[in-house]
């Protein structure tokens, strides 16, 4: 049964997964902002690096929207880890000198405890796209 008269289910649903991840992407902007606006020290600090992976992982879901909470999560939690490592070598440093948006992408120091919190929001992560996934996908319901 078509979700919206003819249309293909099939087209619709990828459609509604990717604006879930768009929105998613926005409110976890708006968060990290207003955590950065409202705490300081650890909590910002912290809070941020697991907001960041959130971020990562709804961006992946926007591009592919049909993938696993499983897989999303974990490539997420890859990449943050990656910019993360990428962090012992001069070349994050020498980009964030040059652009203020560098530096907010892919930081600047190397911090073991980053790992941590970025595992934190690749959790956090999984779980909301678990719980909220299938709603998204659940076919609707009456009269075509």
């Amino acid at each position: 049964m078509a979700l919206i008269p003819g249309t293909n289910d099939r087209a619709v649903e990828p459609a509604r997964i990717r604006l879930a991840a768009a929105g998613a992407a926005v409110v976890t902007v708006g968060a990290g902002l207003g955590l950065r606006a409202v705490a300081a020290g650890s909590l910002a600090k912290y809070g941020g690096d697991a907001l960041y992976t959130v971020l990562l992982l709804a961006l992946v879901v926007l591009v592919a929207p049909r993938v696993t909470p499983l897989t999303a999560a974990g490539s997420a939690l890859a990449v943050s880890w990656g910019v993360e490592f990428l962090q012992l070598s001069e070349v994050t440093a020498e980009l964030s000198q040059r652009s203020a948006v560098t530096r907010l992408v892919l930081g600047s120091t190397f911090n073991p405890p980053d790992l941590f919190w970025y595992a934190v929001g690749a959790a956090a992560g999984w779980l909301v796209h678990t719980v909220v996934g299938p709603y998204l996908s659940r076919r609707c319901t009456g009269p075509s």
